[in-house]
């Protein structure tokens, strides 16, 4: 347990899933009934990019840094918002084209998100993140922290009691069978809240067994899964991630569509060789 999201916090990765977490919440909002965001790996909440961590890895340069001040097609930049928007309401002395100082995890950005009827549930495991994660959120009565193993949230903590709400899975993969462990959750946790909306992150780089995690998955016979996927370079590198991936079980009907207007660019902004790519697709469901 040494992983600590300061070194990433911003990069390419986190732009992809925080944009499909902020798309999943505006569509969710569409109804009055409240509902629940339950992220089992919620880190600390909101990081400092100008620390000695992050400024050591400089990993939200060729991230957030590369979007938040983009031209934008108008539909592309209409998606893209939320998410933008709560980045720059945490920055609001910053001037265009100057350096980001703050950067929201997940489950800030959902907090900042919400209607007042919505809530929150963060798990943390890492005691010095939890504690960090609790002060961030103190006194808020939308939020609850638990300093939890992530893992065991699929079973004790669902279904959650508004009936309505978004799952999302992003584990730190710092040991072996990190995918494994995605699919043996997604089942069990389907099982106990089959009309929730899972957002499983995965990451992808040489030797990943990404063909074998989507087949398992598919052999779930879980109906509705949609995959993004963001390649920024080629796999031949040996560390570190050339790209991120999302599957979206019960996604919004409109995401897919907003996913092909939004992965071009992102692709355009975010690519770090000529190898850049992007896809997205049913695992099962619509086609």
């Amino acid at each position: 347990m040494n992983y600590r999201h300061i070194y990433h916090a911003g990069n390419f990765a986190d732009v992809l899933k925080h944009l499909v977490l902020s798309r999943l919440i505006v569509y969710l909002q569409q109804k009055d009934k409240a509902f629940r965001v339950l992220d089992t790996h919620a880190g600390i909440g909101l990081y400092d990019l100008s620390s000695d961590e992050a400024q050591k890895t400089g990993e939200w340069l060729e991230g957030i840094g590369k979007v938040i001040d983009a031209e934008l097609p108008e539909k592309v930049a209409e998606i893209l918002a939320p998410y933008l928007d709560a980045v720059k309401a945490l920055n609001p002395d910053r001037q265009a084209g100057a350096p980001l100082h703050k950067y929201p995890g997940s489950p800030k950005l959902a907090r900042d998100l919400f209607r007042p009827q919505d809530r929150l549930s963060a798990m943390e495991l890492h005691p010095e993140d939890a504690r960090a994660l609790s002060r961030q959120f103190e006194g808020d009565f939308q939020v609850r922290v638990t300093e939890l193993d992530g893992w065991l949230t699929l079973n004790a903590h669902l279904p959650p009691k508004e009936k309505r709400g978004i799952v999302l899975v992003d584990p730190p993969f710092e040991i072996e069978g990190e995918y494994e462990r995605l699919v043996d959750g997604l089942a069990k946790a389907h099982r106990r809240f089959g009309t929730g909306v899972y957002c499983l992150w995965y990451p992808i780089k040489k030797g990943a067994p990404i063909k074998e995690f989507h087949e398992a998955l598919q052999a779930l016979g879980i109906p509705k899964m949609l995959c993004a996927e963001l390649h920024v370079k080629s796999d031949r590198e040996l560390t570190g991630l050339s790209g991120t991936g999302l599957v979206i079980v019960n996604p919004p009907f409109t995401l897919k569509d907003e996913m092909h207007l939004v992965l071009p660019e992102l692709k355009r902004l975010m690519a770090q060789d000529r190898y850049a790519s992007h896809r997205c697709f049913w695992l099962r469901g619509e086609e």
